[in-house]
Order: structure tokens, then C-alpha cells, then sequence
């Protein structure tokens, strides 16, 4: 028996090896760069009560140093002052578009309906979307996020991280699952098979969107706005990266356990909507992550192979260590690699809670 558990152990190791080595390699290719282009955009902001965030964030697309840009700002039924705020900012500045949803019982909190009208609205071809809690990094933003577009390269995906709280475990927690995300869906779209994006950092054209009839086959669906809409559009052929670091946008995240918690199982209620082949690849690597974990310590609570399991271990984090590091690097998360062997264990607790939780009853509607 303790054999066939270490060759298992050796069996999920290798598998969890085989992944970082062989799939997440989006941080060995060169940045991208940001390109002299004077297109018009629009960007899309889709609020449902944030008129807070909009009072601190909006002004950080405003400013963005482009030359040809609007911005529209979607109240979906807030219940709060967001529309007055979004008012207040369009008499200061006409490049703001104000679409305004009111409550309609056959949509109700569907966000998907509210972006269909911020789509609409849209005088220009290229869209980039964020969030209303989101701040672009840098000015250059936009310009970043613009140069994606190309030829038939008609979807752009960026990196949309989470502000760092010092002496917070949470808050490395969850900036770390952001991280492994998007080394994920870089990676896998690098290697010419996209599966998702996120929608406080994404672009596509308005032409892309109306070719697959908007949200349409996925529109009783609450999430999955973005990577929904992303694992049906793209193709090895019309996506970009965008990995800057001045075209990364930061939001905010959730501060307790339980918050984080309810808005992953949101998120990752929409995967079971996945091609086959991404739900096959992605739920590959999640159980040789926990079976890992699990067999080793099974392993070394009975002292079996104890040697050889530390040695596998070892071999295991150093691989994964660098695959992180240099990721993080590239994407202004160094702070989280130096803990990822305590952060790791935990994700893959939450993650498996997630999962329990999903199948025992449905997640709520997005706010």
C-alpha cells in the first residue's frame, strides 16, 4: 500500500511538474509594447452601487494619455448615488456616455443585459472594458490596450490585479489565485488555445461581439460576462496579450475570507460552461494540485519514502517557485512568491470548498 501511494504521489508530482514546465511559459516571451496608435476608442464601465469607486477611479481613465477616446458608464440599477455621480462627472467632462438601466424584472441583476446597452451605446469599433472599482496603473493604459488590435487580432487580454493591503494574509491570498489565473489564460492563449479573460482588463471589437451575437448563448447565465464571451470568440488567431505593466488596472478586493469566498464561487460557477478541452486541461491540473498535497501528507504523517517525498517536494516548489517569480515579476506581484508554499496549501482548500459549495446550491447574482 505505501507504495502505491508514493507511485501515486510521483504520478501527481510529475503531472503538476508537466504543467508548469510544459503550459505555463507566458513570462519567457517578451512584453508586450505599446504601439503609436490614434484610433478612437470606447471604454466601457459597467456600476451597479459604486458610486464610491467611481469618485475615486473614474478620474484615472480620464486621464489616460490617448488621444481619441469615450468613456460609458452603465448604471445598472444602482440603489445608491451612483447615477448623481456619474451626472456630476459628465458636466465636467462631454466624453463621458451615460447609459442608465432601471430595473426590469426579466434582467434583473444580469449584467450581461446592462453591457449589451453599454455595447450599443458605443460610437467606436475598439471597446475596452473595466470595472468600477478598477484604476488603470498607468496613463498609458489605453494606449497599451489599443495596440493589441491588429489585422484579425480582435480580442486584447490584460492583467486586472487586486491593490496590495500590507500585513494582510487575504489580501496575498487572493492576489495570489489572481496571479495563477492569469498565468493561466496568458499562457494557455500564448500557446494558441485561449479559454478566458477578465473583465476589469479586457478589449474586443464591437464587430467580434456582434458575430457571436453578443451574450446570447450564454445569457441565462449571471457570470461569465467575460470569460464566457471569451472561451466561445477566440480562436488561435485573434488574440493578443497584453502584459505591460503600465496596462495593468488594480481593484478593489475583498477584505474577509467569506466575502472572497462567495465572489469565487460566482466566478467559478460559469467553468462547467467551458469547452470540453479547457474544462479536461484545467481540472487536470486542480486535482493533481489537491492529490499532491494530499498524498504527501498522508506520506509524511506515516513516515512513508519520507526522504524521497521531501526530495519530490523540493524538486516540485523550486519549479514552481521560478514559473512564479518570473510571472510575478512581469506582472508587479513580487511580494506574494516568497510565501506561495503557505498560500498554495490554502488556495487549494478554498478551492475544493468552492467546488462542495457549487454543487450544494447556486451562487448569487454578480452584486
Amino acid at each position: 500500500m505505501a507504495t502505491v501511494l508514493f507511485a501515486l504521489f510521483l504520478l501527481f508530482a510529475a503531472i503538476n511538474i508537466g504543467y508548469f514546465l510544459a503550459f505555463f511559459n507566458f513570462s519567457g516571451a517578451a512584453t508586450s509594447e505599446a504601439k503609436p496608435v490614434t484610433f478612437p476608442v470606447s471604454v466601457i464601465v459597467c456600476a451597479k452601487n459604486e458610486a464610491e469607486n467611481l469618485q475615486n477611479f473614474l478620474p484615472s481613465i480620464l486621464e489616460q494619455d490617448y488621444p481619441d477616446f469615450e468613456v460609458i458608464v452603465i448604471n445598472d440599477a444602482s440603489a445608491d448615488h451612483t447615477l448623481d455621480i456619474i451626472e456630476e462627472f459628465q458636466q465636467l467632462d462631454p466624453r463621458i456616455k451615460i447609459v442608465n438601466v432601471v430595473n426590469n424584472e426579466a434582467f434583473w441583476a444580469n449584467k450581461k443585459y446592462a453591457l449589451t446597452l453599454g455595447i450599443k451605446k458605443a460610437q467606436n469599433e475598439h471597446l475596452i472594458f473595466t470595472d468600477a472599482d478598477c484604476a488603470p496603473q498607468s496613463i498609458h493604459w489605453l494606449r497599451h490596450m489599443a495596440s493589441g488590435f491588429s489585422g484579425e487580432k480582435s480580442i486584447v487580454l490584460g492583467y486586472g490585479g487586486y491593490f496590495q493591503y500590507k500585513k494582510s494574509f487575504i489580501n496575498k491570498l487572493i492576489r495570489f489565485e489572481t496571479l495563477l489565473t492569469a498565468i493561466q489564460y496568458f499562457s494557455y492563449a500564448k500557446l494558441g488555445n485561449p479559454y478566458m479573460g477578465v473583465g476589469r482588463n479586457l478589449a474586443y471589437t464591437s464587430s467580434q461581439f456582434y458575430k457571436m451575437n453578443g451574450f446570447a448563448s450564454h445569457l441565462q447565465v449571471r457570470s461569465g460576462d467575460d470569460d464566457l464571451f471569451v472561451n466561445e470568440a477566440a480562436t488561435n488567431n485573434n488574440v493578443v496579450l497584453c502584459d505591460h505593466q503600465e496596462s495593468i488596472t488594480r481593484s478593489v478586493p475583498k477584505t474577509s475570507l467569506s466575502g472572497w469566498f462567495r465572489q469565487k464561487r460566482r466566478h467559478a460557477s460559469v467553468a462547467k460552461f467551458y469547452k470540453s478541452r479547457h474544462k479536461f486541461l484545467l481540472g487536470l491540473f486542480y486535482a493533481s494540485r489537491l492529490l499532491f498535497w494530499v498524498l504527501l501528507i498522508i506520506l509524511l504523517v506515516f513516515k512513508l519514502y519520507w526522504p524521497f517525498t521531501l526530495g519530490v517536494l523540493g524538486l516540485t516548489l523550486i519549479i514552481e517557485g521560478i514559473v512564479y517569480f518570473q510571472s510575478a515579476k512581469k506582472l508587479d506581484e513580487k511580494d506574494v512568491i516568497w510565501i506561495f508554499p503557505i498560500l498554495e496549501p490554502f488556495l487549494i482548500l478554498a478551492q475544493l470548498g468552492i467546488f462542495i459549495a457549487n454543487i450544494i446550491s447556486k451562487p448569487s447574482h454578480w452584486k
